[in-house]
């Protein structure tokens, strides 16, 4: 098939895939936010919405789409001061009502599915909003392309979802362990709270740096 690389591109492609997988990022600290907080099927939704994320960022580069949004001034100040807006409103949740998501077991239950619909699509809009990971897909994906290649759009694809299966693994791993924090959490309600605190820190650090993105 024309549009899958070859094995030695394949190699190099996985191997950068999984040191990047491990680099923290908002999406990964909203997953493992989530985990610690509202348990492992809340940290796998923000992963299933990160994860969504990119695939509409993959077809986006492919399409050159994203070249176009990165090349137009204003298109990228639209981006990057919706997507720092966002974070810094999750900023601002994790302090006002972070220790308050966590709830009892029975109430957990029951409100399961809308928290993880919740919890999908604010992986999925941390993502979509954020143009680092537009500028990271534009530099990074066509690396592992020749640029004559005439398979260039179905190639850029199928890395996009390749980058996806290969960073699961690292980052379902993540969620899992912080899942397993959560139990010892519920009975210190003090670390918890530190805990909202600092990750309203990072998510603050990570929209003033979204707001210092150049396109160009």
């Amino acid at each position: 098939m024309d549009f899958i690389p070859s094995l030695p591109v394949l190699l190099a492609f996985s191997a950068a895939t999984l040191l990047l997988a491990l680099t923290p990022g908002p999406d990964m600290t909203l997953s493992i936010n989530k985990a610690l907080k509202e348990g492992r099927a809340a940290g796998l939704a923000v992963l299933i919405g990160t994860n969504l994320g990119l695939c509409v960022h993959t077809m986006l580069v492919a399409f050159g789409v994203s070249a176009l949004i990165v090349a137009s001034p204003t298109a990228f100040m639209i981006l990057k001061t919706g997507g720092a807006a966002y974070l810094f409103w999750i900023a601002v949740m994790a302090i006002r009502k972070g220790s308050n998501f966590v709830l009892e077991a029975e109430a957990r239950t029951e409100r399961r599915r809308g928290r993880v619909r919740t919890a999908i699509a604010s992986g999925f809009w941390v993502n979509l909003l954020n143009p680092k990971v537009i500028i990271f897909f534009m530099t990074f994906l066509p690396q592992f392309v020749e640029a004559g290649d005439p398979h260039v759009t179905g190639k850029l694809i199928f890395l996009g979802f390749t980058f996806i299966a290969v960073a699961l693994l690292p980052t379902v791993a993540i969620v899992v362990a912080a899942d397993r924090l959560s139990g010892w959490l519920m009975a210190h309600k003090r670390v918890l709270r530190a805990i909202d605190y600092l990750f309203a820190g990072v998510f603050s650090l990570f929209a003033v740096k979204i707001l210092l993105t150049q396109g160009r």
